[in-house]
């Protein structure tokens, strides 16, 4: 399905903004961001995994969210040859010094060396 084609389906986004609105595409060697309008936003991948499961449109999630149904084959996989794999900035907001928990200590230093690595699977 050619960006193009986008417009013929009921597309479930994401509610809070982002710098560009629309989906990352790449199609013919060119990295675009494609609009993308529907009759449903959530701010989280799990209720728009569940529309979309239910039939209510196509929507593009984190793959965190949706590998076991692409699995099963409760769901499919129809944009992935135009993916252009981006990634999002992530951000660890927390309080710092000496009073901090050692477990936010241990995840936001396990979180930088994840990131480094430029690793996004387990």
């Amino acid at each position: 399905m050619p960006a193009g084609d986008l417009a013929r389906h009921n597309g479930l986004d994401f509610s809070f903004r982002r710098a560009e609105p629309g989906w990352p595409f790449r199609e013919d060697g060119r990295d675009f961001v494609q609009p993308v309008t529907g009759t449903v936003a959530a701010n989280n991948g799990e209720t728009l995994v569940q529309l979309a499961l239910r039939g209510v449109g196509i929507t593009r999630v984190g793959n965190f969210h949706i590998a076991d149904d692409l699995a099963t084959g409760r769901l499919v996989a129809q944009l992935e040859p135009f993916n252009p794999r981006d990634r999002e900035a992530i951000h660890a907001v927390f309080v710092g010094g000496p009073a901090m928990p050692a477990r936010v200590r241990v995840l936001v230093d396990f979180l930088v060396e994840r990131m480094r690595g430029g690793s996004a699977g387990p």
